[in-house]
């Protein structure tokens, strides 16, 4: 029996490739179906109090990072948008209020062209934008975590976004759309924490339109030396600290930090946007890189 029966070591090893290959969770090896358990496990509990810690941690800057994001997409009227990871409705209600904006400056320019209106044809045309601010523009959310879609949607009824918005559970590596169905897809803050981000490029590849632009805003690399250890001190000593006040729970800000530091470089992300098939693809630096805003269109 003892010739019979493999060594103690090959038999860790069959293991280990019946359990797929090892990733990284934060500075830690797993499999990657551990790894994917263990980042579910993350969002669903730091899902109450995301957007608190999100000011917290950088001190509210995070806004003015996705407002950046969407004036980098300039979305018109019409546009059709799928924001991945976006389960609290940041980008997304950020792209209505962007579109409503553009309707309503369209809406303005078109009546001072028309001097000659009656009032009553300008109060049906208002009437008219009124019922259709968003000119046929739709946002799609999908996310994997439900507690993120749930906080999404409590979100969305208290600010009372309803028009041209829709909630779907999905995995951003096997999207539940068509080919060929968007015309800009978004994933802020959330391409880390895929488990296989090539299979998530090729996805948004797939579903986007041709002429579609993929924009993705994530945290990166800090370009400055000095203020690159700064940060590092920031985040280790400070971030999980705010965790564990605010949200309760110091593992998870602990990966998230980890999370970040084990993310490719701005040119190595760019090198595999390119090689799920998109041109044109570059990006940009805010904060000396502590986030990057990468762009690329399917042609």
């Amino acid at each position: 029996r003892a010739l019979l029966s493999p060594p103690a070591g090959a038999l860790r090893a069959l293991r280990g490739l019946a359990a797929g290959p090892e990733m990284h969770f934060g500075f830690q090896s797993v499999t990657e179906e551990e790894r994917r358990e263990r980042i579910y496990q993350v969002f669903e509990s730091v899902a109450k109090k995301y957007d608190v810690m999100n000011d917290s941690m950088t001190l509210g800057i995070h806004r003015v990072w996705k407002d950046i994001l969407m004036h980098k997409m300039n979305p018109s009227p019409g546009t059709l948008l799928l924001d991945v990871a976006g389960g609290t409705g940041d980008i997304a209600f950020r792209f209505i209020n962007y579109v409503r904006s553009v309707r309503e400056r369209q809406l303005q320019r078109k009546l001072k062209h028309h001097q000659n209106l009656s009032w009553q044809e300008i109060f049906e045309s208002y009437q008219k934008d009124k019922f259709n601010s968003l000119g046929d523009s739709q946002v799609v959310v999908c996310d994997i975590n439900r507690e993120m879609l749930k906080v999404g949607k409590q979100k969305a009824q208290h600010l009372g976004y309803s028009e041209g918005l829709s909630w779907v559970l999905g995995n951003a590596e096997e999207l539940p759309f068509d080919d060929d169905k968007f015309d800009v897809y978004t994933i802020a803050f959330g391409i880390r924490n895929v488990t296989r981000i090539d299979l998530a490029l090729q996805e948004a590849y797939r579903v986007l339109k041709p002429g579609g632009r993929f924009l993705c805003l994530e945290f990166s690399h800090v370009s400055n030396p000095l203020l690159s250890r700064l940060y590092d001190l920031y985040s280790f000593q400070v971030i999980p600290v705010l965790g564990e006040v605010i949200a309760g729970d110091w593992k998870s800000y602990q990966y998230l930090v980890e999370s970040i530091r084990r993310f490719p470089p701005q040119e190595e992300l760019k090198a595999m946007i390119e090689d799920a098939g998109f041109f044109k693809v570059d990006y940009e630096n805010l904060n000396f890189g502590i986030v990057a805003i990468h762009s690329g269109f399917k042609l």
